[in-house]
């Protein structure tokens, strides 16, 4: 991942549970809505091959990370399948840490104030807010007072609605799972719903993301 191109385009798709045979077309309606960056959890059935596969079918066309990464054996599977990205549920130090040694980028997961500026202190390239929606877009306007220069994903609860908000009030980027990666919507073949819902989210995005004009790269 290019954390400069995602900075851009600040939108993060979580695709958890799909099975290998219809991977080709959630990735094509997701690329053909202006999705650019994609993770496929570790906890998914076969997810190291998922992800091979996620990177020959993207082309170079998405960035395809990993999520769920629990430990330094996920974090080795998924990085010798080609994940350019690493994300987790919560700080995991020593998988921060060996993603800082090896230059990839690493988006821990966190909540109360005391984690989030954990995470970033431990090297975090974005601190995952999660669940963002236990305290909503109010609460990133609260960290950022303290942690101005702290890099937040907002993670749980956005929407092409909610979205606006969540940048208005500090989050730097934003994720979003199976409310676009329906399992309904991808076994019964509606990959255009897929393709449609991220059109609505990449159409929420701020015009400028503030990180283009506070921080240079």
């Amino acid at each position: 991942m290019d954390l400069k191109l995602f900075r851009c385009k600040p939108l993060l798709g979580i695709v958890r549970g799909v099975d290998r045979e219809h991977l080709e077309p959630v990735l094509e309606s997701a690329i053909a809505g202006g999705l650019e960056s994609l993770e496929i959890t570790m906890n998914s059935d076969g997810a190291a091959e998922l992800i091979a596969a996620a990177r020959e079918i993207g082309r170079g066309r998405l960035a395809v990370g990993a999520g769920t990464v629990l430990d330094l054996d996920d974090l080795n599977a998924a990085t010798d399948a080609g994940a350019t990205f690493v994300v987790s549920p919560t700080l995991i130090p020593e998988v921060v840490a060996a993603c800082v040694e090896r230059g990839i980028p690493v988006f821990p997961g966190a909540l109360t104030p005391s984690e989030i500026h954990a995470a970033w202190r431990a090297g975090a390239s974005m601190v995952k807010v999660f669940p963002s929606s236990v305290f909503g877009p109010s609460y990133f306007r609260e960290i950022k007072g303290p942690f101005a220069d702290v890099e937040l994903l907002a993670c749980g609860g956005v929407s092409p609605s909610t979205l606006p908000d969540y940048a208005r009030c500090g989050a730097d980027a934003f994720a979003f799972g199976s409310s676009v990666f329906s399992l309904e919507w991808i076994r019964s073949g509606r990959y255009d719903r897929i393709e449609s819902a991220i059109r609505a989210l990449v159409a929420a995005l701020p015009v400028d993301p503030p990180l283009l004009t506070s921080r240079s790269g």
